[in-house]
C-alpha cells in the first residue's frame, strides 16, 4: 500500500490524465509478478525526502520483521551510490539521499536502479527495483537569455529566423509544451520540427521593415511546460534593422551527422561544416558557432569559426553520452544568420575493464552446506556497451564451488561438492571477468570463503585399551593414568570432557576419579591386593557441541603387590600355652625328617617367598631346617646325652624389599619305641645324591668353557706372533723388511729395494718355512757378513733353488716382490 500511496502522489503531482484503476491494477500486477521471482519493483517519484517510506519490504516478500535483524540483512547498490536503506526495525525501505532522476538517468525515457537485499545465514538475495517518477521540478531555460540579431530593412516577408530551444531536463509532459512571443506587429512566431522529431521555434517576419521608423525591435519569448504547476523561462531578443544584406547564409545540409570513437585524441577531425553566402565582402563573410553547448560538451567540442571545421577539444567518453545534439549557427558579416543541427555519434570502444563487487558481508560457509547453498553474492558489470559490455565470469575447475547467475550482472558463487573443513578449512578462490571486446579485457578479484566446522567428527583416543599399574595401599587422590583424545573438529566442537562410562560396573566406577578437562585418572579409595588384583572401567569422551558426539576405551588398571603381610603359621599349630610335640624315634638317623613347619603369606611374587631358619634351639647340633621347604631334619644320630625333649624357635621371613617375618615353635620328643620309617630318610639320601650331581655337571661345565678359552687366547697369539714380523706395504699385500732389522748395507733378497746389495744377507730356512716365513741369524752380525764370499752365497742360492725350484706367488695384484714357500 505504501507504494501505491507515494506513486499516487507523484501522479497527482504530475497531472497525469490515466485513469487512476488502471494504474492500481498495473502496480499490483507489477508487484506479484516480481515477487514471485524474488523481485519487487517499486514506482516512486524522484525529490522525495530523506527518511520517507518507499514500501515495505518484508510484506512484500513475505518475511518476519524480526528475521531482518537476526540475518543482518541490509540494501546494496549496484554501481551507484547508497540512495535508500533498509529499517530492520519495521521492514521499511526507506530514502537515504536525495533522488535527482535527470542526475542519474539524464533524459533516458525510464529511469530504473537497481538493488539487492542481502540476508545472511544462509545467504540469499531479493532484488529491489526502483522505478524513478519524473516530477516537474525544472523550468526551461534558453542558454542565451539575449538573443541579437541583424536583419536588413529589405528582407523579404516570411522569411523564418530560426532560434535556439529552450532546455528543460524533465521528461514527458513536463518537458517544454510551447513557446509564446510577446506582441509584435513585424513578427511572430511559429514551431518547425527536425528530422529527429524535435521541435523548435523560428521568428517569421509578417510585415516589412522599415529602418526609418524602427530601427530596434525588442521581444520576449517564452518557453511554458506542460506540468502542474506550469513552470517557464525567458529569453529576449534584439532585432537591430540594417540598410543593405540581401542575402543570409545557406547551410548545404538541415541536419548534419558524425562519428567519432570515444577517447579520440585532441584535435581528431568530426566533421566541415559548410554555409554559403551570395553576398559580396563583409556580407559574405561567414562565422561559424555553436548557437547551444551544454555544460558538459562545453570544452569536449569545437568548431572553428572560419573554416568550420569541428574537432575533438577534450575527452569524449561514450559511457557519460552516447551522442550528442549541438545547434549550429552561420553568420554574415551584415548580421544574417542561420542555424543547422548537428548530431555527433559517440562510438563505443572497449576502454572499461569489468568492475567486481562483493556484495556480501562475509564469505563463510557451513561444511554440511548442500550443494547450491549461496556463499558470495558478486556484482559484476563493464560500462562498454555491446559485445564489449559482455561478461563471461569464471572460476578455477578444482574447487567446490560454481557461478550462477539468475538476475542480470548479479553472479551468486554457491556450493557445487562437499565440503570437509579437516580437509580443507579455506578457499581461497579467483574470480575472473572477461568481456567480449576485442581486444578483451579482464578482471580479478580473490574470494576468501571459510568453512565453518559442524560437528561430525567425533573424539577418538589414541589407543581403545590402556593398561594402568598401581600399588597397593596408595594415598587417595594417587596418579593412575592420563587418557587424551583428539577431535579433528574446531572450536566448542572439539572441546573434549572426559567422564566415567554409565557401562563401567557401579562399584568399580566409585574406585577412581577423573579430571573431566585433562583426562587424568586418581585413586578414590586406597587398593588392597589381596581383596582386587585387577579391575576394568570404561571412560567417555565427549566433545563440548550439541549434539554431542563421545567415544569409549576401556582402562585395565591392576593392583601391583607390596610386602604388607606377614607370613602366617599354620603348623605347628601356635597357641597359648599349648604345643603339639612332634615324636621322633630316638633310633633315627642322621636327616631322618622330624617334622615341618608351614606357613603361608598372602602376600605374592616375591613378597610371598619363604625362608626358614632355626634361631633358637635346646640344642643347635642336632637339628637343620630347610630353607625353602621349612622340613626339619636331625643332623646327626642321637645320643643318651641329649635331652628327650627339644624346643625349635623357627624364623619365618618373606623375600620383600622390607621382609617381614613370624616365629614358631617346635616342641620335639625322644621316643624310644617309635619305629623308624625308611621313607623319611631315603628321601634325604637321595636329594643328597641328586645335590652331588649337579655340583658334577657345574663342575664340568666350568672346565670345559676354561678351556674352550685357553684355546681362543691360544690362537689369537699364535695370529698376533706370525704377523709381527712381517710389515705389510699400504699399496700391496707382500711383506716388505724395515730397517729396523737390517741395516742399509744388508742386501734385498725380495728385489724390492729394501736391502741393497746381495752379499750381505743370507737366508736361515726352518721347518716352517713353507708358511713364507723370513728367519734372520741372530748371531750373525754385520762383520761376519762381510767375511762371507760371494761364491758361497752363489752355492747357497743354487742350493735352495735346486731342493724348491717353485715359487709361488702371494694372491693379490702383479709385484716384483715374491715369497719363497
Amino acid at each position: 500500500m505504501s507504494t501505491v500511496y507515494h506513486f499516487l502522489k507523484g501522479c497527482c503531482m504530475m497531472d497525469l490524465h490515466i485513469s487512476l484503476r488502471w494504474w492500481i491494477y498495473f502496480l499490483l500486477c507489477t508487484l506479484i509478478f516480481g515477487v514471485s521471482f524474488g523481485e519487487v519493483r517499486y514506482v516512486l517519484p524522484e525529490e522525495m525526502k530523506r527518511g520517507s517510506v518507499i514500501g515495505n519490504v518484508a510484506l512484500d516478500l513475505g518475511l518476519q520483521v524480526s528475521e531482518l535483524q537476526a540475518r543482518r540483512a541490509r540494501v546494496v547498490a549496484e554501481g551507484t551510490s547508497q540512495l535508500c536503506e533498509l529499517d530492520t526495525a519495521s521492514g521499511n525501505l526507506l530514502i537515504s539521499q536525495r533522488i535527482d532522476r535527470e542526475e542519474l538517468c539524464v533524459q533516458a525515457n525510464t529511469c530504473i536502479l537497481q538493488f539487492q537485499l542481502l540476508l545472511e545465514d544462509p545467504l540469499q538475495a531479493f532484488s529491489l527495483v526502483l522505478d524513478i517518477a519524473d516530477i516537474n521540478d525544472n523550468s526551461p531555460v534558453f542558454a542565451t537569455g539575449d538573443v541579437k540579431l541583424d536583419l536588413v530593412e529589405s528582407t523579404v516577408l516570411g522569411r523564418r529566423f530560426p532560434l535556439e530551444s529552450a532546455h528543460d531536463p524533465d521528461l514527458g509532459t513536463n518537458s517544454i509544451r510551447e513557446y509564446k512571443l510577446s506582441h509584435s506587429d513585424h513578427f511572430t512566431l511559429e514551431m518547425s520540427t527536425q528530422i529527429n522529431g524535435n521541435t523548435y521555434p523560428e521568428l517569421v517576419l509578417k510585415k516589412h521593415l522599415d529602418r526609418e521608423a524602427e530601427a530596434e525591435h525588442l521581444l520576449e519569448i517564452n518557453g511554458i511546460d506542460g506540468g502542474n504547476p506550469v513552470r517557464s523561462g525567458t529569453a529576449f531578443i534584439h532585432i537591430h534593422v540594417l540598410d543593405a544584406n540581401d542575402n543570409v547564409p545557406i547551410f548545404s545540409q538541415t541536419v548534419y551527422k558524425a562519428s567519432v570513437p570515444e577517447n579520440s585524441v585532441i584535435g581528431t577531425l568530426i566533421t566541415t561544416l559548410n554555409a554559403t553566402d551570395l553576398d559580396e565582402g563583409i556580407y559574405g563573410e561567414i562565422t561559424y558557432s555553436f548557437s547551444h553547448l551544454s555544460d558538459k560538451m562545453g570544452g569536449v567540442i569545437e568548431v572553428s569559426p572560419l573554416t568550420g571545421e569541428v574537432r575533438v577539444a577534450g575527452v569524449i567518453d561514450y559511457e557519460e553520452a552516447s551522442s550528442h545534439e549541438l545547434g549550429v549557427q552561420a553568420k554574415d558579416g551584415g548580421g544574417q544568420a542561420s542555424h543547422c543541427k548537428l548530431i555527433i555519434d559517440v562510438i563505443d570502444l572497449n576502454d572499461n575493464e569489468p568492475v567486481i563487487e562483493i556484495k556480501s558481508a562475509s564469505a563463510n560457509v557451513a561444511e554440511d552446506a548442500k550443494p547450491g547453498t549461496m556463499v558470495a553474492l558478486i556484482n559484476i558489470y563493464d560500462m562498454d556497451t555491446g559485445s564489449s559490455g559482455h561478461i563471461t565470469c569464471s572460476i578455477p575447475d578444482n574447487v567446490p564451488f560454481k557461478i550462477l547467475s539468475e538476475v542480470k550482472n548479479y553472479y551468486m558463487l554457491v556450493t557445487d561438492g562437499v565440503l570437509d573443513r579437516e580437509f580443507q578449512p579455506e578457499y581461497n578462490i579467483t574470480v575472473t571477468a572477461t568481456d567480449s571486446g576485442s581486444p578483451s579485457l579482464s578482471s580479478i578479484k580473490v574470494i576468501t570463503i571459510v568453512v565453518n566446522d559442524v560437528n561430525d567428527n567425533p573424539p577418538t583416543f589414541t589407543h581403545s585399551e590402556y593398561n594402568a599399574n598401581i600399588l597397593e595401599n596408595q594415598p587417595v587422590g594417587t596418579l593412575v593414568i592420563k587418557l587424551e583424545a583428539q577431535d579433528s573438529d574446531d572450536g566448542t566442537n572439539a572441546k573434549i570432557l572426559y567422564h566415567i562410562s554409565k557401562d563401567t560396573n557401579s562399584e568399580v566406577s566409585s574406585f577412581l576419579t577423573i579430571n573431566p578437562d585433562t583426562g587424568t585418572l586418581f585413586t578414590s579409595r586406597l587398593f588392597d591386593y589381596e581383596q582386587y588384583v585387577h579391575f576394568q572401567i570404561k571412560v567417555a569422551a565427549q566433545d563440548g557441541s550439541d549434539p554431542a558426539f563421545s567415544t569409549t576405551c576401556t582402562v585395565n588398571v591392576f593392583i601391583q603387590d607390596q610386602n604388607d603381610n606377614a607370613p602366617v603359621i599354620l603348623y605347628p599349630v601356635q597357641t597359648s600355652g599349648f604345643i603339639v610335640e612332634d615324636v621322633v624315634p630316638i633310633e633315627a638317623p642322621r636327616g631322618y625328617l622330624v617334622t615341618k613347619v608351614v606357613a603361608v603369606d598372602p602376600d605374592s611374587g616375591h613378597n610371598a617367598w619363604l625362608s626358614y631358619r632355626i634361631i633358637k634351639a635346646t640344642r643347635s647340633n642336632l637339628f637343620m631346617v630347610d630353607l625353602h621347604t621349612g622340613e626339619i631334619r636331625t643332623l646327626r644320630t642321637f645320643t643318651e646325652e641329649d635331652e628327650s625333649k627339644h624346643t625349635l624357635v623357627v624364623l619365618v621371613t618373606d623375600n620383600g624389599r622390607e621382609s617381614l617375618s613370624a616365629t614358631a615353635t617346635v616342641s620335639i620328643a625322644l621316643s624310644d619305641g617309635l619305629p623308624v620309617l625308611s621313607e623319611l630318610y631315603e628321601f634325604v639320601e637321595e636329594s643328597e645324591d641328586n645335590d652331588n650331581l649337579t655340583l658334577y655337571l657345574i663342575i664340568a661345565l666350568s672346565t670345559v668353557s676354561f678351556l674352550f678359552i685357553l684355546l681362543i687366547i691360544g690362537v689369537f697369539y699364535f695370529n698376533l706372533c706370525r704377523r709381527s714380523y712381517v710389515y705389510r706395504s699400504n699399496t700391496t699385500s707382500l711383506p716388505v723388511f724395515p730397517t729396523t732389522y737390517c741395516t742399509s748395507t744388508l742386501t734385498d733378497f725380495s728385489r724390492c729395494g729394501t736391502l741393497l746389495r746381495e752379499d750381505r744377507y743370507d737366508p736361515f730356512m726352518t721347518t716352517g718355512s713353507w708358511r713364507g716365513d723370513f728367519r734372520f741369524g741372530s748371531n750373525t752380525d754385520t762383520d761376519t757378513l762381510k767375511k762371507r764370499s760371494a761364491a758361497y752365497q752363489k752355492s747357497t742360492l743354487r742350493r735352495l733353488s735346486a731342493e724348491r725350484p717353485s715359487l709361488k706367488v702371494r694372491a693379490g695384484p702383479t709385484h716384483p716382490c715374491y715369497v719363497i714357500k
